[in-house]
């Protein structure tokens, strides 16, 4: 492993991605990015701050990396000052619904269009984006969060789509979501209220997990969506 790039490095699970990453890999080069100016105290992690939807900068950010062994995408929203997930179709907004797509979807669509070049042509590279149990059409029981479901549902889609893409020219390459679980964030704080504790992740669980999941899969399980204890979710 010579080479990780995390996107989405401020955030509290991808900060302490970064921080597992690194310590994980310490002959690895990891590339945290994010959209604001983030210092990590690590010797082998390098920052850069980039607007995920200026492309000019997503190449140019491109063109400095060196080759790509594998790329974690820990971006993406559930709520923020301008959405909060639907309880029901009364609560549905077109322009709450395209935010919540911009931030989940065409990030990550964005990210991978320009890394993807980057990743390493002859041995084996992994692509994982965060995504979400909720995700999944065939586990919606409760219904409601109509546009973080869709988000995240159309994410999975683009993930298997470019797995098949990416297996054409890399025959060992893994490209997957991960489902980290609740974990201890502003993100989930206003959703906590019922979570055991057992169920309920630091940061620094989350990322080990999640990477003890990334590690562990093959070209054969690409295009899937994973939990972070290893079990696959079904779309």
């Amino acid at each position: 492993m010579e080479h990780i790039i995390v996107f989405g490095a401020s955030g509290t699970i991808g900060s302490a991605l970064v921080h597992e990453l690194a310590r994980r890999y310490p002959l690895a080069q990891v590339s945290a990015v994010s959209r604001q100016a983030t210092h990590f105290s690590i010797t082998n992690v390098q920052s850069y701050v980039v607007d995920y939807l200026n492309e000019a900068e997503l190449n140019s950010l491109a063109d400095q990396l060196p080759a790509v062994d594998w790329v974690v995408i820990a971006t993406g929203i559930l709520h923020d000052d301008q959405v909060k997930p639907e309880k029901s179709i009364r609560d549905f907004s077109a322009d709450k619904f395209a935010h919540v797509f911009e931030v989940n979807v065409i990030v990550p669509a964005l990210i991978t269009k320009h890394i993807i070049p980057k990743l390493a042509k002859h041995q084996a590279v992994k692509v994982a984006a965060l995504s979400a149990r909720i995700g999944s059409i065939s586990d919606n029981r409760l219904g409601g969060w109509y546009a973080y479901r869709a988000a995240k549902a159309a994410l999975n889609m683009l993930l298997k789509t470019l797995s098949i893409e990416l297996k054409r020219i890399n025959s060992n390459s893994v490209v997957v979501g991960l489902h980290p679980g609740t974990v201890d964030s502003p993100l989930s704080k206003p959703f906590q209220a019922h979570i055991a504790q057992e169920n309920l992740f630091t940061p620094a669980k989350a990322a080990v997990q999640l990477i003890d999941v990334l590690e562990s899969l093959t070209p054969e399980q690409t295009g899937n969506c994973y939990a972070f204890d290893g079990c696959l979710i079904e779309p």
